[in-house]
């Protein structure tokens, strides 16, 4: 079979000629040959097995410039290069899928405060932190209060400021009203104000670039709770004798797991677990997880830093969380066990418990 004209081609490979054309300019599929007189481009039949790759890949949503990087692969890897395309836009949707949850409870939510039946709810919590036996400072900030539950995990020279100003942008909330049509807006102000405070540190150190922290926060609402989240600092949910955590790590290692590239196992030992795709610094992807709680009388929730949650194994964290009456002593029995593994790191947890109040 001869050279095939550009309709031709372009039917039998589903890609418009409009798009063969473009895809010449970038580089990407160019023509066999371009007749000097006409300008007409000309394909190879053995082009279309390629051509057919390209469309395949647009219909995923593919970018050019990735599709460019696929076709220089051989067939494994460009099957692992697809798999973990399509990992990332899955977490992308997940995280467009959780901001809609978010804005759906928001605006439907009623508050059964409203309700002569109802039963108030408040929490009552506890937070320490710790340097650990490594470390020479802390660079975590644990906080707890009537309305706020935060933890930030510093970095870089200046981790230690970063992550007490990320949380100081958050006290604010313990004094101030919302209302209620006004959640989503005071979150993502805070947000701002965190970005910036962490950015005026790391800005005011010998190396800005280094500094950043994660924080993870709960604001109580009076039965619900709204999650702040960015980094990899967890929360968990015991309910109901069930161990939930109710954040996601934002990490290289947790992105490659979701991408099928690590399984979990790999990615608890993998020596970069602890880099960080999402976190309040410069440069950084400083976008949060919004997310809405409901609340239930004996909920008990735990926010930690990754000094614990990766030295220290979940049945044994559930054990405590389990096992102990107050919240004192549930987050010093934990900090307990996160240096009884040798406390390589700094640790941080706050514990609060939802229940009823006396009227």
């Amino acid at each position: 079979m001869g050279l095939l004209t550009i309709g031709a081609f372009a039917k039998a490979s589903r890609l418009s000629p409009k798009a063969l054309r473009l895809y010449d300019e970038l580089g990407l599929l160019t023509p066999a040959r371009v007749d000097p007189v006409t300008g007409y481009r000309l394909y190879a039949p053995e082009q279309l097995e390629q051509a057919r790759l390209v469309a395949w890949l647009r219909r995923l949503g593919m970018p050019l410039a990735r599709i460019q990087h696929v076709r220089t692969l051989d067939a494994a890897g460009a099957a692992r290069e697809v798999r973990a395309f399509w990992g990332q836009v899955e977490a992308d949707t997940a995280a467009r899928r959780d901001l809609a949850a978010f804005l759906i409870d928001h605006l439907s939510w009623k508050d059964p405060a409203v309700s002569p039946t109802a039963k108030p709810l408040g929490i009552r919590y506890a937070a320490l932190s710790d340097t650990g036996l490594v470390r020479e400072s802390n660079q975590d900030t644990a906080y707890a209060g009537p309305r706020l539950l935060a933890v930030a995990d510093g970095c870089g020279s200046r981790g230690a400021p970063a992550s007490t100003a990320a949380v100081d942008a958050l006290k604010h909330l313990e004094t101030a009203g919302i209302p209620a049509g006004d959640l989503l807006n005071v979150l993502e102000e805070v947000i701002d104000r965190a970005r910036q405070a962490v950015h005026d540190i790391a800005g005011s150190g010998s190396s800005p670039e280094d500094t950043g922290t994660t924080l993870t926060a709960l604001l109580w609402t009076g039965s619900q709770l709204a999650l702040v989240h960015i980094g990899d600092s967890r929360v968990h949910l015991l309910r109901d004798g069930e161990l939930f955590q109710i954040t996601h790590d934002h990490t290289m290692v947790q992105t490659m797991v979701d991408e099928g590239r690590l399984s979990p196992e790999e990615a608890a030992s993998h020596p970069q677990r602890s880099l960080l795709v999402r976190a309040l610094g410069r440069g950084a992807d400083t976008t949060p997880d919004l997310r809405l709680h409901d609340a239930r009388r004996g909920d008990r929730y735990l926010l930690c830093s990754d000094g614990l949650s990766t030295v220290v194994p979940t049945r044994d964290i559930h054990r405590v969380l389990s096992e102990t009456g107050e919240p004192e002593q549930a987050v010093r029995e934990l900090v307990a066990l996160a240096n009884g593994s040798g406390g390589p790191d700094n640790v941080s947890c706050v514990v609060a418990d939802v229940l009823e109040l006396q009227r």
